[in-house]
């Protein structure tokens, strides 16, 4: 399977946004650093980067979710958010089992979460709506994933409903746009790949 190992903090001192979550991440951020003056490429460029770090996604998967959200009726942008929301490894993040999208998705690989009681260790699997995601029980003792779900609480999403007792939490609606906790303008991207 491949993942993406690119230098993280440098990542988000280029961007000048912590998209991985991580509180050191723009640490070393130089105050008086001068931006270079870029062309509408290249911020369209860079909006697609930032949102490709968000959900640590290749460019061949980044690619499939802009045209599923193409053929899906409504707004580009704002269906491919949609999609990219509801991937398995990023609702694992949202629920708050996990401290990064990173460390969810390895939950995910290693067979920690059940989706609906069964077993899933697919990170890019799709969570429908009503879907209930919860921690295997095994794994309810482990210290790591019961500070993060129950001290935590990293997330307080409107379409999440979180079960603290049973280490669970249900997709109860489709995210809408402002409900989203990133900030990317999705318009460039739409614009980017339409070129």
């Amino acid at each position: 399977m491949a993942t993406r190992r690119d230098p993280r903090f440098k990542e988000c001192r280029r961007f000048g946004l912590n998209v991985y979550g991580h509180p050191k991440a723009l640490k070393r951020v130089k105050k008086e650093q001068r931006q270079k003056k870029m062309s509408e490429y290249g911020t369209q460029l860079l909006e697609k980067q930032k949102l490709r770090a968000y959900y640590n996604l290749l460019e061949r998967q980044f690619v499939r979710y802009y045209d599923r959200a193409k053929k899906m009726e409504g707004v580009t942008g704002e269906n491919m958010l949609k999609l990219l929301e509801c991937r398995l490894d990023n609702i694992v993040y949202r629920i708050g089992f996990a401290n990064s999208i990173r460390q969810a998705r390895q939950m995910v690989n290693h067979g920690h979460i059940l989706v609906d009681g069964k077993r899933c260790d697919i990170p890019s699997a799709r969570v429908n709506v009503g879907s209930v995601v919860s921690l295997k029980e095994a794994s309810r003792s482990n210290e790591m994933f019961k500070k993060s779900f129950q001290e935590l609480k990293s997330f307080d999403v409107a379409y999440i409903d979180k079960d603290f007792d049973n280490f669970a939490g249900t997709l109860t609606r489709m995210p809408e746009r402002d409900e989203l906790p990133i900030e990317i303008n999705e318009t460039l991207i739409v614009e980017l790949y339409s070129k």
